[in-house]
Parts: structure tokens; C-alpha cells; sequence
């Protein structure tokens, strides 16, 4: 059962997070977790008028958090963090568009590699996941970090408690525990899940669950990590 939250989630390390195709339902539902949570967002778009757009519809909701729209390459430009949340078919597009401009910077990439009209078999990329490839593709000079992809975007433009944990895999350490944090930031609860290699895995769950979802009774069915201390 969905339970409410009793609080919005605010932070103690407020950043500017640039969100790519941050129209779409993903990324309005991060743009409205993090803005409440005190964080600047700018929503990003390939096409300008499209993120205002957006801004000007999310700004009468909740007038009080952060927003700006820009178009893609410059909301990469300005971002402390950028968060890709475009379609699987237009993740490389996107990131060749705004290649130079996340150098030196974390790229959280939340790309699902689902392939219509069979969302509900695994059908990873032959660089074995959509984070491996944007990474392979950006190089060492961004720190590239897979997270997000079990989350239903839905939940996320509600104040519901999200029954589900984030998997968060990248090559730095120092990068993971800044997206682990954004997803405390969030209301969700994330787990470094090691190299961007292991982002396969995370990928490949959301097939299952798309399956679990037909399945079964129930709605947004999502993974928890559960386990003893060891002592």
C-alpha cells in the first residue's frame, strides 16, 4: 500500500541540476521532487519554447521551487549536475549534442533501453548497457552515473513515498555517493551498486517488472534491498 509522506525531503548541499529532456514524465517528476527539496533545476528541452512551456506550467503548481528552461546544450552548460531522462532512441543524439559541455561533470543517466513493442523483454545494447554505452561514448572526462530506471515516473509528481530503492552504478565512488544523495534529496532511498558494468542490471529489472506489473494486482512494482546487519 501507498503510503503518504509525511514531509517533503530538503536539502543540506543545494546545487543546480540541469535536467534533459526534462519535459517528458521523468523529468518533471524530478524536477518537482528536487526543486521542493531546495535544489535550482532547469529543465532542459531540444527545443527552448518547449521547456518554457513546461516551466510555465510547473511554476503555477509550485510556485516556490527553482525552475528554468533552456534549451539542452545550455542547461548542460550551467549545471552542477545533469540528469538525462530522454527516450532510449534519442540518448545518443542528445548526449552528441551536449558532449562538450558535460566535460568534468556528473552525467546521471536514467535511460531504460526498452525496445517497443516488446517493453517487457530484456533487450540490453551490445555495449551491454545504455549507461556503459554513454560512457564509452563520453570518455573519462565525465563521470557517467546509471540511476533512477525502476522508479515509476508517475509516483514521482506525487507526495507519495516511493516504495522503491535506486540502484547506482558508476565507475567514481565520489560521483555515486552525489547521485545516492540526490536520490535521499528525492524522498528515495539508493544504493551504490558498483562499476557503470553493473548499470545492466538495474536496466535489465525494469523489463521484469513491466512483466510483474501485467502480471499481478498490483501497480508500480519496484525492488527493496533487504537484508541483516553483520554482526
Amino acid at each position: 500500500m501507498l503510503r503518504l509522506m509525511k514531509q517533503m525531503f530538503s536539502t543540506n548541499n543545494p546545487e543546480t541540476i540541469a535536467i534533459l529532456g526534462g519535459t517528458g514524465g521523468v523529468g518533471t517528476g524530478f524536477a518537482i521532487r528536487w526543486g521542493r527539496s531546495g535544489h535550482t533545476v532547469i529543465i532542459g528541452s531540444r527545443v527552448r519554447t518547449k521547456a518554457e512551456t513546461s516551466v510555465a506550467r510547473l511554476s503555477k503548481s509550485f510556485p516556490d521551487i527553482a525552475l528554468e528552461a533552456m534549451e539542452n546544450r545550455e542547461a548542460a552548460q550551467k549545471g552542477d549536475v545533469v540528469v538525462l531522462t530522454v527516450p532510449a532512441a534519442h540518448q545518443m543524439s542528445t548526449l552528441a549534442s551536449v558532449r562538450e559541455a558535460l566535460k568534468g561533470k556528473v552525467l546521471v543517466d536514467a535511460t531504460v533501453p526498452l525496445v517497443p513493442p516488446r517493453v517487457g523483454t530484456v533487450q540490453l545494447p551490445p555495449e551491454g548497457s545504455a549507461g556503459k554505452r554513454a560512457q564509452d561514448f563520453l570518455g573519462d572526462e565525465v563521470m557517467v552515473v546509471s540511476a533512477f530506471q525502476n522508479v515509476a515516473a508517475d509516483l514521482m509528481k506525487t507526495d507519495v513515498a516511493i516504495e522503491c530503492d535506486v540502484l547506482v552504478s558508476g565507475n567514481k565512488k565520489s560521483a555515486r555517493e552525489k547521485v545516492v544523495q540526490l536520490a535521499k534529496d528525492a524522498g528515495v532511498q539508493a544504493w551504490h551498486a558498483g562499476p557503470i558494468d553493473n548499470a545492466a542490471a538495474a536496466e535489465a529489472l525494469t523489463s521484469i517488472l513491466i512483466q510483474i506489473n501485467k502480471r499481478y494486482p498490483i501497480s508500480h512494482s519496484g525492488i527493496k534491498i533487504v537484508g541483516g546487519s553483520h554482526d
